[in-house]
């Protein structure tokens, strides 16, 4: 497994739609591997592959305390929300910054898994928030969309800012 390098706002590539896996292959399960291995070493709780600049539709997620329940989506849709629920996001490709941010509060989302296989799960809670956070991102959205354009513009300045001290 490898860790994976994390794009970071205000990167144009994290605007890019994903493309939809037409085939479940090991490579993708390796990707998945990856990905968990990065967002566990972030330490996150998600991470769309987008984040990592590559351009298709595979979230990875796990909220366990013990971080051993991950669960993999490919090409996920949401086929049902119910509720509404505001809760504080942060996200690892904005370091540092954490908003409210309004969603249904239930999803059910349809999606593959890494073994090729449909199937569909009802998330709520936190775990609903962050599914959906991460299928923003294949979707070219960030959580900082969600804000006023004035704190947007506030993150966007900082990150840049920080971005060029380490650079």
């Amino acid at each position: 497994m490898a860790r994976l390098s994390i794009l970071e706002f205000p990167d144009p590539r994290l605007r890019k739609i994903a493309s939809p896996i037409t085939d479940v292959t090991g490579k993708i399960a390796t990707l998945a591997d990856d990905m968990l291995e990065t967002m566990y070493a972030a330490p996150g709780i998600g991470l769309a592959a987008s984040q990592i600049n590559v351009h298709q539709r595979l979230i990875v997620v796990d909220i366990s305390n013990e971080k051993n329940e991950p669960v993999i989506l490919i090409n996920p849709k949401i086929i049902a929300t119910e509720g509404e629920r505001e809760a504080e996001e942060g996200c690892l490709s904005v370091p540092g910054f954490y908003e409210p941010v309004t969603r249904p509060a239930r999803i059910e989302v349809a999606a593959i898994n890494r073994n090729g296989e449909p199937y569909t799960m009802v998330a709520e809670g936190l775990l609903a928030v962050c599914i959906q956070h991460e299928m923003d991102h294949l979707e070219g959205r960030l959580f900082v969309d969600y804000i006023s354009n004035t704190k947007r513009q506030m993150i966007r300045k900082k990150l840049i800012k920080q971005q060029r001290q380490q650079a």
